[in-house]
């Protein structure tokens, strides 16, 4: 029988390895997927590559992972905001690398990991100095930009709703970056309030299917409720 549902969230990441990069939904505080992010720093991998589209909110989830060391690089497109001072500490100190994406690119190369493409070619970014060093072309009179696709080795994502299966429905702002890193990923890890019996869900409403998803865990009170 097919359960996907860990009892345990310390469970859901044992095999986050040190170097991994790691693909963390929410855009800004909504959908971020905190109880997961904190797990995995009781678990204690480090060294990790991150892709989210802030760099972290205040001093918890991202924030605190930052803040605890254990990330080298992250891929980001807003790491600077009023509240994410850890990040700007981090970075002013050389303790953390950063990789600036758009956020429309950072969308379109987790599509391309997630479709097995080799890249997308985007007018954005070109004649900036977010192009150097990257191949470009005129297509129809038009400058592009080649950008590589992004994956994970992990996906930590937050939704609102589970089958044993793995069928994960969102609810408002969680679905953001979410439905494209669980296809991104090669294990994709979410956190959900609340666990659904098959067939209770309306297929047309399931966004994210089982078979893009690993691992589900339970947090029936999460710290954020976006």
């Amino acid at each position: 029988m097919i359960n996907k549902f860990i009892a345990a969230i310390d469970d859901a990441v044992f095999d986050i390895h040190d170097g991994a990069t790691v693909l963390i939904g929410g855009f800004g505080g909504a959908g971020m997927p905190t109880e997961l992010i904190h797990a995995l720093i009781d678990q204690g991998a480090r060294e990790l590559t991150v892709v989210n589209n802030n760099a972290g909110n205040h001093d918890t989830g991202l924030a605190a992972l930052i803040k605890a060391g254990r990330v080298r690089k992250m891929i980001c497109s807003f790491p600077k905001a009023s509240h994410s001072w850890v990040f700007n500490e981090m970075y002013s100190a050389g303790k953390i690398e950063l990789e600036c994406v758009p956020q429309g690119t950072i969308a379109e190369r987790l599509h391309a990991g997630a479709a097995g493409l080799g890249g997308i070619y985007t007018p954005t970014g070109y004649g900036t100095d977010l192009a150097k060093g990257k191949p470009t072309a005129q297509i129809d009179g038009r400058h592009y930009v080649f950008e590589k696709p992004l994956k994970g080795d992990f996906a930590l994502v937050k939704g609102e709703c589970a089958d044993r299966w793995g069928n994960v429905v969102y609810r408002k702002t969680q679905r953001n970056f979410g439905p494209v890193m669980c296809m991104a990923a090669g294990i994709t890890i979410v956190q959900v309030r609340s666990r659904c019996e098959l067939g209770e869900l309306d297929p047309e409403h399931i966004v994210t299917p089982g078979i893009f998803v690993q691992r589900v865990v339970q947090v029936t009170h999460p710290t954020f409720s976006s």
